[in-house]
């Protein structure tokens, strides 16, 4: 799975094959064809995967939950994945340039009902005077811009910092600064959250695509 990500990040899914997959994962291409039929079947798991660690993300975002430090912890963890799994992102973001054309029900579906039920969450807290009334939809979109954008185009990130490539202190500002924006538009702007880990040791790694 780790070696598709790579292969269909490189080449995009019209560019990559399964022999270059099957190379790059070290196994004769016979054996990934066993698990996967064709391309397309294992182009599709490897964008489902994405999407599942995405969603999973938002966990801590729950009526009962803090909304500030839940939205911090939620931003903070979808900066992180830019850090650590930027191949993911560049996949996914090669298939909405082309319209979805193999993960649109999966969008129509599990992650219209993730954002559905999220923005319920959200809405829920402004109702009860936790935070502003925001537009909750339009907020994950926002977050979801401003956070993938360091994985999507890390090379011009890198450029306009003068880097060759971006260092863990970048994605800590900028993980703060999403977080100072999304808390703004939730009129919690002078809440301060405790920060996340973003590109340090310590902590429980983000997982990787399963074997």
């Amino acid at each position: 799975m780790a070696a598709a990500e790579a292969v269909f990040a490189e080449s995009g899914f019209a560019g990559a094959t399964t022999a270059a997959i099957a190379e790059r994962a070290g196994l004769p291409k016979a054996n990934l064809h066993y698990y996967f039929r064709t391309k397309e079947a294992l182009y599709r798991r490897v964008l489902e995967n994405i999407l599942d660690l995405w969603l999973a993300a938002g966990q801590q975002i729950t009526p009962e939950a803090d909304p500030a430090a839940a939205l911090a912890a939620y931003i903070a963890a979808k900066i992180d994945y830019s850090r650590r799994r930027p191949l993911a992102s560049k996949v996914f973001a090669n298939e909405l340039l082309h319209g979805a054309p193999q993960v649109a029900d999966y969008l129509r579906r599990q992650v219209r009902d993730w954002v559905e039920a999220k923005a319920r969450v959200i809405d829920g807290w402004a109702a009860a005077g936790r935070i502003a009334p925001v537009e909750a939809k339009h907020l994950f979109f926002v977050v979801w811009a401003a956070t993938q954008t360091y994985a999507d185009f890390d090379a011009q990130v890198a450029a306009v910092l003068g880097r060759k490539k971006l260092r863990p202190a970048d994605y800590r500002a900028a993980a703060a600064l999403v977080t100072r924006m999304a808390l703004g538009a939730c009129g919690l702007g002078d809440r301060q959250p405790a920060r996340a880990a973003i590109g340090e040791t310590p902590g429980e790694p983000i997982p990787g695509p399963p074997p």
